[in-house]
């Protein structure tokens, strides 16, 4: 299975999350590729849109491999290869990827301001995952701020890292889990890159009014 491109994922995510449609859910993107998808999600659900913060720690010398997630307040969350490198190195990458999320965050929230969680149907949106490791770091910073429930939407994944979600999210929507897994790109024929302008462009954009379903 291949999506055209994140688009395509996103209408089919939508479609796969219908039964959120009318209860106002809070439909946060992890940037930047799935940001324009939440637009998308956000809109066919009725919706608010804002951005969840995480960044992956990568391996060395492999910065395409994640050894474990960072979130905007210094939480770490280690992966299964974290203490393959050494502390020098882990706290040279944990700073690096902190001052990507505050340099993010201070961008971001001048097209909107943070939306608070506490007590929303919270969906969290990417297009794909690897490890997982970003996307459970985002569950548990998100669970800190006491939502009503946690909704995981994710185009791809490999089914061992969509067992973790689901051990820890109340409803997990991924639309393939294929049994060879490589890379999130392979499983779109456009992946082109999204940009910060793109991210606060979709973030700035008003929501279009829900429309009524039709039979």
């Amino acid at each position: 299975m291949r999506f055209k491109n994140r688009e395509e994922a996103a209408a089919q995510l939508a479609d796969g999350l219908a039964v959120y449609r009318g209860q106002h859910p809070l439909v946060l993107g992890v940037p930047r590729g799935a940001v324009p998808m939440a637009r998308i999600i956000a809109e066919a659900l009725g919706g608010d849109l804002d951005v969840v913060l995480v960044r992956k720690l990568r391996a060395p010398g492999q910065p395409e491999f994640a050894i474990g997630a960072v979130d905007e307040a210094g939480t770490v969350l280690k992966g299964e290869y974290f203490e393959t490198a050494s502390d020098e190195y882990l706290r040279e990458e944990v700073r690096t990827q902190r001052e990507i999320l505050r340099k993010r965050r201070e961008l971001y929230t001048r097209a909107q301001k943070a939306v608070d969680p506490a007590d929303r149907v919270v969906i969290i949106v990417d297009d794909g995952i690897a490890t997982g490791s970003s996307m459970l770091s985002a569950i548990r910073a998100l669970r800190a701020q006491q939502p009503r429930r946690i909704v995981v939407a994710i185009g791809v994944a490999p089914a061992t890292s969509l067992a973790r979600m689901r051990a820890e999210a109340d409803d997990v929507v991924c639309l393939h889990a294929p049994v060879d897994f490589y890379a999130v790109g392979q499983f779109f024929e456009d992946f082109s890159e999204v940009t910060d302008e793109m991210v606060v462009e979709a973030l700035a954009r008003p929501r279009k009014p829900l429309l009524p379903q039709t039979a």
